[in-house]
């Protein structure tokens, strides 16, 4: 495949900035980069526009680097949480991506941040909260912390029915019991005066 050399004149990730001199394909030079304006031919007129280029290149960079640094210090406050469906053993049900954090960021807080800049060891595959790192320039990184929470309601166990006791009966017949029993002491009692009474009948027939 044939190549040529071009004159970047805007940023191109993965490519290179402004005023960088690279080579590519003929036919993504001749079919995107010059049409879109991203780049001009290697020409001795367009080398004297090097460092004009040069110049709106240190300013960009700054202007990124000044935003980026702020942007970090805002991030380290914020909270980013995702939903995520789980099974019956609270795993997840997939997992959580740099892309899926990226879209949160959109959508909760209006930051557009491009995913490559979120770092993940590896997908989040866990309930909870975990601080992710962010490189967000060159020279500036920062962190955010992740809360995953599942959006699978919790299975509530189903509460085991209440078995009467046994010895409730008993208790109840030990109460009549006792209710019972005064009723049975009142006779006796009664036995008890009449043979006190019995003393003094006798000491009336001595007196006659």
């Amino acid at each position: 495949m044939a190549k040529t050399e071009v004159i970047l004149t805007h940023n191109i990730v993965g490519l290179g900035g402004e005023s960088d001199n690279v080579r590519v394909a003929a036919g993504y030079a001749r079919n995107y980069l010059y049409p879109q304006g991203l780049a001009v031919p290697v020409t001795s007129a367009n080398k004297r526009q090097l460092e004009a280029l040069k110049q709106r290149r240190a300013e960009r960079e700054a202007h990124e680097f000044n935003t980026m640094n702020e942007l970090a210090k805002g991030f380290t406050k914020l909270i980013c949480v995702i939903k995520v469906k789980t099974g019956e053993d609270g795993k997840l049900l997939g997992a959580v991506t740099a892309g899926m954090i990226a879209d949160e960021l959109k959508h909760q807080f209006d930051i557009a941040l491009d995913k490559r800049k979120i770092r993940l060891e590896h997908p989040i595959k866990t309930l909870g909260e975990q601080e992710i790192e962010l490189h967000l320039h060159a020279e500036v990184k920062s962190t955010l912390k992740v809360r995953v929470e599942s959006t699978t309601p919790l299975a509530i166990p189903a509460a085991a029915p209440v078995e009467e006791k046994p010895h409730s009966e008993k208790r109840g017949k030990h109460f009549e019991a006792e209710k019972a029993a005064p009723a049975e002491a009142k006779p006796k009692a009664a036995k008890v005066e009449k043979a006190e009474k019995k003393p003094k009948t006798e000491k009336k027939a001595k007196a006659e």
